[in-house]
């Protein structure tokens, strides 16, 4: 399909502005040996998540449910080499979207965690750190 200039700018005015976070296909860092502690996969099994999809979320700068300065402290720890920490609350997107910021450490949740030297990747719930 060939979109012309006409009807791409008719397209543009007639939906809403939505604002698109894109993440790109590389991995951003090794992972290093990935391994799971016992309540992780404990967790996941509980919660039907994917330990990939996480994963693979996490190397591709996808920092899950972390604040502004946490995610900009991972940012720079990729390119610093220093430990990268994810957050991912394992509800899905209306529940995490209704509990205020203040209450979401009572969801489940689990920590990927990447060591500085990059050797190993371990996915763990926050009570087991």
């Amino acid at each position: 399909m060939t979109t012309t200039p006409e009807s791409t700018s008719s397209l543009a005015s007639s939906s809403s502005t939505v604002a698109t976070i894109i993440y790109s296909n590389t991995a951003k860092f090794p992972l290093g040996q990935i391994v799971a502690t016992p309540g992780a996969l404990e967790l996941l099994q509980e919660t039907g998540f994917s330990a990939a999809a996480l994963v693979s979320r996490h190397v591709h700068g996808d920092w899950g449910d972390l604040c502004e300065e946490d995610r900009a402290e991972n940012d720079y720890a990729v390119t610093r080499r220093l430990r990268i920490l994810s957050c991912y609350r394992l509800v899905d997107a209306e529940r995490l979207a209704a509990t205020p910021r203040d209450k979401r450490s009572s969801l489940p949740t689990l920590w990927i965690i990447t060591e500085a030297d990059r050797s190993v990747t371990t996915l763990l719930r926050p009570d087991e750190y």
